[in-house]
């Protein structure tokens, strides 16, 4: 198993990369040419993406493109970096200014304009510490030019803070500083004085000198890992990109997820209004990032395609290396794909191996795999490229683990790999119900689950009308229909079961023991005795065979009672429905009123069950079976906390089982 050895030891590096397997240079290209295209207009540009999709790898790549061009000077500043300090305002202001000076020599050869505009950042940090309200107000609302500012402020403060005394105090302090700016000397002229608004101009004035002194077309600033910020941080950061969005020659490219944003934006100004038109607080939050950001450039998701392209070269790059002839005629293949990703004839597997040539070999299992599971990894990652990375590398861990340990033959690639779709992306209560009862089982089978890939496989005939089958879960056939029925509804779960190769025929038991570093299902799983197997089907299969196995219950000796109440427990709550009362719910009611024993494990199982699910039964049919007063109070604490939930069935059903109606005393 050459991918084995390959993938152990070839970890993905989740950070960002100048190597484009995603085919995102055309963003970059785009910008790049957008900045050069604009000439010295100002200019602002975002990249947004979801957490992962690779904004920082396009960033990356602008750098490198922009870096061939004497005549332009790319700075790069991540909020991330300045998460701790006072004011990350200022901290972007003056590393945006002491980049320009040390890249452009600019202390000798200006330093009357270098420290003219140092005086200003000054001023402004006094600027700030003055009026914390008026200075956000003059530079973070979204005005279109400078002269609207000072009008603006205050609109803002009447619109956006609803608390009286807050207001008030905003008012004032740009009432103060606007009285500040206009001092009326003894001959009777108005000159300029200290405020917020001739600050920024001065600072702007200063600026520009700086900028004609260094002698470059165009100073481009990267601005990173946004998303990654406090609100707090987030917004002093964005204040400060528009003190420069309106100056010639600068070019501002902010990679952020738009969503974060504006959440950060109606976290950090919590009043703002509450309506249903676009003036609301989350209209607001997108105006002010439209405004700030003139051009945005979206990240798309990786479509199924493009995921098992991604993956291909993702696993092929970990063996072969990345700069290899072979890869990069790999590379120029996908690129091809990707500009047609609606053409899945593109990159298919001979024209793969026709790329790969005398490598193919090595990789021919690699290749295979993200064949295989790339429809189910698209799915559930939902086309992130970061997520996916994320599950190369558990895999390839938990491999390198499984290696070490000499599970040897045990453990197949493609199967862990499939397995660990179901463990990340299916429902819990599935993926549950299928590892409960594979460690369960004596063979390490979940009959549910061949019985599933059975039908999805088109061969007809189900697996529950297989002899062996029948051996492993013996009268439980009516029950395990139900599950698979449930499981049928699920696309999720149908595509999942059509990945190759097929699991039901395997013991899982190796690999429920490799995957245990998230949950162990194989603690004390020891397969059950042909005589409590036989029990726990009639005990699993509904109400009326529950009841005829009362007298085999009675006679169960203590070890052997925890052992059918843990395998209960756990198809309990592997069950994929609860608006009804799981079948397993009537043998658990026969053990639990046979050995009262159980009872604090019983209320213990009913607090674990998913309230949002639960239907009118959970809440009824407890009193019969538990009569210690001690457990009676922790369930009624369950029944109070389903009482009050937000499932509306649940809590009337609580509500009745807590306060049960007075029987009248009249007859009639």
């Amino acid at each position: 198993m050459a991918i084995q050895t390959a993938l152990s030891l070839g970890y993905l590096s989740d950070v960002e990369t100048k190597i484009d397997l995603l085919n995102n240079e055309a963003i970059a290209k785009t910008v790049v040419r957008l900045i050069k295209e604009k000439s010295e207009h100002p200019i602002s540009i975002g990249v947004h993406g979801d957490w992962g999709a690779g904004k920082s790898s396009v960033l990356e790549m602008i750098q490198a493109e922009l870096s061939k061009d004497k005549s332009v000077l790319c700075l790069k500043f991540s909020g991330w970096q300045f998460q701790g300090f006072e004011d990350a305002k200022i901290a972007l202001i003056e590393g945006v200014i002491l980049g320009l000076i040390e890249k452009r020599s600019l202390w000798s050869k200006a330093s009357d304009d270098v420290k003219e505009v140092l005086k200003s950042v000054d001023k402004l940090k006094l600027a700030k510490k003055v009026g914390t309200l008026a200075f956000t107000a003059w530079t973070g609302i979204p005005a279109f030019g400078f002269d609207e500012l000072l009008g603006s402020a205050v609109e803002w403060v009447k619109d956006t803070v609803t608390d009286k005394d807050e207001r008030e105090k905003a008012l004032g302090e740009i009432s103060d500083l606007k009285k500040e700016g206009e001092k009326t000397t003894k001959e009777g002229r108005i000159e300029k004085g200290y405020s917020v608004p001739h600050e920024i101009t001065e600072f702007r004035k200063s600026f520009k000198k700086l900028i004609a002194k260094a002698g470059i077309e165009r100073l481009v600033v990267l601005v990173d890992d946004l998303d990654r910020c406090l609100p707090k941080t987030a917004i002093e950061t964005l204040e400060a990109i528009r003190l420069f969005v309106f100056l010639d020659k600068t070019a501002f490219i902010v990679g952020a997820d738009e969503g974060m944003i504006e959440y950060a934006v109606r976290k950090h100004f919590p009043d703002l209004p509450e309506s249903q038109t676009s003036q609301g607080s989350q209209g607001y939050a997108r105006a002010y990032l439209e405004k700030l950001l003139q051009v945005p450039f979206r990240i798309p998701a990786l479509g199924e395609t493009e995921t098992h392209i991604y993956v291909t070269l993702l696993l092929v790059g970990a063996t072969v290396g990345d700069k290899t002839p072979e890869f990069a005629n790999l590379m120029q293949l996908g690129r091809d794909a990707f500009s047609k990703p609606w053409d899945t004839e593109v990159f298919t597997t001979e024209a793969v191996k026709a790329a790969l040539k005398g490598q193919f070999e090595q990789v021919s299992e690699a290749v295979l795999t993200a064949d295989r599971i790339s429809p189910v990894l698209s799915a559930g990652t939902k086309g992130n490229p970061r997520q996916i990375k994320r599950f190369l590398n558990a895999l390839t861990l938990r491999l390198a683990v499984a290696r070490e340990r000499n599970f040897g033959d045990a453990i197949g690639q493609a199967q862990l790999a499939k397995l660990m779709l179901a463990e990340l992306f299916l429902p819990e209560a599935v993926f549950t119900h299928i590892a409960t009862t594979a460690a369960s089982a004596r063979d390490g089978i979940c009959p549910e689950l061949v019985e599933l890939e059975a039908l999805v496989d088109g061969g007809g005939k189900s697996a529950s009308d297989g002899e062996k089958q029948d051996e492993v879960w013996p009268d439980a056939g009516e029950d395990r229909s139900g599950v698979v029925a449930d499981w049928k509804l699920r696309p999720e779960v149908v595509r999942w079961a059509s990945v190759k190769p097929a699991l039901g025929g395997i013991s899982l038991k190796p690999y429920l023991f490799v995957i245990k570093d998230r949950k162990n299902f194989v603690a004390g799983a020891a397969p059950l005795s042909e005589k409590l197997r036989k029990l726990m089907a009639k005990l699993a299969a509904g109400e009326m065979a529950a009841k005829s196995a009362t007298a085999d219950v009675k006679a169960l000796s203590p070890p052997e009672v925890s052992e059918i109440f843990r395998e209960l427990r756990a198809l309990t709550l592997a069950s994929g429905s609860f608006d009804r009362k799981p079948e397993t719910f009537y043998g658990l009611t026969v053990l639990v009123t046979e050995h009262p024993g159980l009872q604090s494990q019983y209320v213990e199982m009913l607090n674990d069950l998913p309230v949002d699910k639960l239907g009118f039964w959970a809440a009824s049919g407890h009193t019969p079976i538990i009569k210690d007063p001690i457990v009676r109070g922790r369930l009624d604490a369950v029944l109070a906390k389903w009482m009050s939930s937000k499932n509306a069935i649940l809590s009337r059903a609580a509500r009745t089982a807590l306060n049960p109606p007075k029987r009248s005393g009249k007859g009639g």
